[in-house]
């Protein structure tokens, strides 16, 4: 019986079946693409190529630890190292004196541009000239130390010439080829460690490493910038020592100085971008993907829930001809097992396709190394499946509980009216999540910015539970709000009026997913709108340079803000390295971009305009161990002038430098800023990003800038193009959370216009009622377009409520700034809802409207 009662329902209800169908499908492709990243993002990885001959790499770990107690247990979070984290040189000597290795190998790599080029004599490591042309075909390089080659195996080898001395550099032979460069050719090279002249004294088969140049290793060590630091040691056995012996006696040696690498794991220290995107990809797909999925759930459990309510005739009529309670409950099971696997398995390719081309725009904007695959596996299929069906039979099961306990007698009045008020459990519940979602955005006030950020979606959850649970008051609070000025439309607005005061609950299952649409993208694009627009004000507000030197290679060469200075007509010249801090706050962990600046201190304010509220920039120049805060990190990490700060490098490097100033102009700028000494052994590459120059007073600007354009490897701009690395630095995470608005934004609004469509869907018996009565079809869909103009304005307006409630807390500590709504942003978002009310309700309507009135008892039917 349990079974025939759900066959037919699916069978004659065909309304709420699609709409269930429907909102099953769109939350198992939502949940299935996330699961997708996020096993991705946990099995990620890449074969070694260059480590492939050596199956032991050591090499520093990527991340930042910290552990806390949480009750009794320990907790460990971790942050990707901003740049690339390195070891010990001595390293090397004590692992090449274990028994089981026949070499190990250090590998460093560095950034290297060919500045100029001729036959001349080479200098002796002499500044080279500055106006000179780069050699026709010489691409860009890569530096490394000549014990290197060999690493990638006996193809990797010097076949012409020999070894570079103090003053001479080794080439791969391909490169030279192409740049018609034989032994004994001169080259000029800019390292970030220095520019000079070398003398070209062989040729090398580097194939796994690409355009190379060797040099004598203590000239490597020397160009890199990070003196007795490398970024790895390849690592290989004796004859008859496995590669698992080998790794033990080398872990032992190691110690906790390094890690050691074996395996598959070579690949990451192959390509160190691997970590970022294994976070970022599950960030998205377990952070965001946690989210996506409590958001399908509730999008499912509403429909579900609302299609299982518009049957409380049906179960009435039920047990007055003498249902069980369990029987209706099975009923409701049956339908659920019938429906939610088939649909969640329609979900599974639409899935499957999101999470395709979210990757592959990930890998479009570098975000994720080119050989990382998608990973697609059955457990977030499986995920998807079990998710949907088990929000089905939940909300199918608390829906029913009501008209499946009522005694046979009382069921069929209980059907025929709507409850006058919610129960009271549902009640305290909606004022429970109420006041849990303004603790959590009165909490996040006093976080950081990113501690801060990560709060604002559970903020709208807990608020977006509270509004599906006091649904029914909001609607009885609207309808009284707006039952006046409705009434004012003549009979449609009278009898749209008189439909929500009546039926507070259909309308309330109308309103919340338009909440949704409105609470979800309002957060996540007002937030990034508020990021870039305090991002650009500080920027332009605060460059306040006449020229800014940009790079046209990996980075400016070594002492190009010194020679700007020189230039006729420039008064300052600061050079900005751009890298990056891992702070602790609250006890998570999190990165800050931060500057490292060169030059006279006193003078950053004459070309960076940072408004410091307290100390003075200039005594950065004081000493190496010195740093100036924005306020909110300074805030985040409860510090102030004078205060010692416990800060990591970009590579990880633990440090307690003193604070000199703390500025209000960080976002968009820096949210550090410390002398370029100190930070520039710590970056992957230590060039410098920008030279910020002001001209001396009346000073030709234009000679000034051809003066500037004719140093070596430079480009000359206005502070626009500070703007435009700044908006660079942005991009990604604008991308993501505009992404995230659109998965989120775009499920809520198909499944608002569901919603919708099941309602009007459901009121043939209304619709005949009044047909009957008289009124016209134009009365009626005028009723109808004033009740969908009632639930969008409902629907935006508590979907504004919750977006500010979740943003002031959250901008004020990211931004320090109230949030922007820029009205090309909000204007789209209102007339969008309008439309999506209007076109889910009209359409249905005209359906209704085509059968010509009918008995009441048709009707019924």
């Amino acid at each position: 019986m349990t079974n025939g009662l759900a066959r037919a329902s699916v069978r004659f209800r065909p309304s709420s079946f699609v709409g269930t169908l429907v909102a099953l499908l769109l939350g198992a492709a939502v949940v299935t693409a996330c699961g997708v990243l996020l096993q991705t993002g946990l099995t990620a990885g890449l074969q070694p190529t260059r480590y492939a001959s050596a199956p032991v790499v050591v090499a520093a770990e990527q991340t930042v630890k910290i552990q806390k107690k949480v009750g009794e247990d320990t907790e460990t979070q971790e942050q990707a190292t901003p740049e690339r984290a390195r070891t010990d040189a001595a390293l090397v000597g004590r692992l090449t004196a274990l028994p089981g290795v026949a070499a190990a190998r250090p590998d460093t790599a560095f950034p290297l541009t060919a500045t100029t080029g001729g036959s001349q004599a080479p200098t002796g490591g002499t500044q080279a000239p500055a106006d000179t042309s780069a050699p026709a075909g010489v691409p860009a390089l890569t530096g490394r130390g000549y014990a290197a080659l060999g690493i990638a195996g006996p193809a990797d080898r010097l076949t012409e010439g020999r070894a570079p001395g103090a003053n001479e550099v080794v080439l791969d032979a391909d490169t030279a080829r192409a740049a018609h460069l034989a032994p004994g050719a001169n080259l000029t090279l800019s390292a970030p460690g220095g520019t000079a002249n070398y003398r070209v004294s062989g040729l090398a088969a580097g194939q796994a490493a690409g355009p190379t140049a060797w040099f004598a290793d203590t000239t490597a060590d020397r160009l890199s910038g990070h003196p007795g630091r490398i970024d790895a040691i390849a690592v290989q056995p004796r004859d008859g020592v496995s590669a698992a012996a080998l790794a033990a006696q080398v872990r032992q040696a190691v110690g906790g100085d390094a890690k050691v690498y074996s395996g598959d794991g070579r690949g990451a220290v192959e390509h160190p971008a691997l970590g970022e995107a294994r976070t970022l990809l599950i960030g998205l797909g377990g952070s965001f993907g946690g989210y996506a999925t409590m958001t399908a759930v509730f999008v499912v459990m509403s429909t579900v829930a609302l299609a299982t309510g518009q049957r409380a005739r049906e179960f009435a009529l039920l047990r007055a001809i003498g249902a069980t309670p369990r029987q209706i409950r099975r009923t409701i099971a049956a339908e659920a097992v019938l429906v939610a696997p088939v649909a969640a398995a329609l979900g599974i390719l639409p899935g499957l396709a999101l999470a395709r081309w979210w990757f592959g725009q990930l890998a479009d904007r570098g975000a994720v190394p080119t050989g990382v695959r998608l990973d697609v596996g059955p457990l977030p299929m499986l995920a998807a499946v079990l998710t949907c069906t088990l929000a089905a039979l939940t909300a199918g099961f608390l829906a029913a509980r009501r008209p499946s306990r009522l005694r046979a007698a009382e069921a069929l009045g209980e059907a025929a009216v709507e409850a006058p008020r919610p129960g009271k459990v549902r009640t305290a519940l909606g004022l429970l999540f109420a006041a849990g979602g303004i603790a959590v955005a009165t909490v996040a006030a006093s976080l950081d910015g990113a501690a801060a950020a990560q709060t604002a979606l559970g903020v709208v959850m807990c608020l977006m539970l509270a509004v599906a649970l006091l649904g029914p008051w909001v609607a009885r609070i609207a309808a009284a709000v707006l039952g006046a000025p409705l009434r004012a439309g003549g009979a449609p607005g009278s009898l749209a009026a008189d439909n929500t005061r009546a039926n507070a609950r259909r309308l309330a299952s109308a309103i919340t997913p338009i909440v949704l649409v409105t609470a979800f993208c309002g957060t996540l694009l007002i937030l990034q709108s508020t990021l870039s627009h305090t991002s650009g004000e500080n920027v332009r507000a605060g460059v306040t340079a006449d020229h800014l030197i940009g790079a046209t290679g990996p980075g400016l060469p070594a002492g190009t803000a010194e020679r700007a200075a020189k230039v006729p007509g420039v008064h300052t010249a600061v050079g900005v390295l751009r890298t990056g801090l891992v702070v602790e706050s609250g006890g998570r962990l999190s990165s800050a971009p931060a500057l490292g600046v060169d030059g006279d201190p006193a003078r950053l304010p004459e070309v960076l305009d940072l408004d410091v509220r307290s100390g003075s920039l200039a005594d950065l120049g004081r000493a190496t161990d010195t740093i100036a805060l924005s306020a909110t990190l300074a805030d985040a990490l409860d510090a102030g002038v004078g205060d010692r700060v416990p800060v990591r490098l970009g590579d990880g490097t633990a440090v307690r430098p003193a604070v000199v100033a703390v500025y209000d102009r960080g976002l968009g700028v820096g949210q550090a800023v410390l002398p370029r000494a100190a930070v520039a052994a710590h970056v992957t590459a230590g060039y410098d990003s920008q030279v910020l120059v002001a001209d001396a007073p009346g000073a030709d600007r234009t000679a000034v800038a051809a003066g500037l354009g004719a140093l070596a490897g430079t480009s000359v701009t206005d502070r626009a193009g500070f703007v435009a690395q700044a908006d660079k630095d942005m991009e990604l995470s604008g991308w993501a959370n505009t992404v995230m608005a659109g998965v989120l934004g775009g499920f809520a609004a198909v499944s608002a216009a569901n919603t919708l469509v099941m309602t009007v869907l459901d009121r043939r018996r209304e619709v005949a009622l009044l047909r009957l009565a008289g009124t016209t079809r134009r009365q009626v869909r005028g009723m109808m377009r004033w009740e969908a103009l009632l639930v969008a304005g409902t629907g935006l307006t508590v979907g504004a409520v919750i977006a500010w409630i979740t943003l002031v807390p959250v901008t004020r500590g990211v931004a320090n700034a109230s949030p922007y709504v820029p009205p090309m942003l909000a204007l789209p978002l209102a007339a969008g809802a309008v439309l999506l009310c209007l076109g889910a309700t009209g359409l249905p309507v005209r359906a209704l409207l085509r059968t010509r009135p009918v008995a009441l008892g048709a009707a019924r039917q």
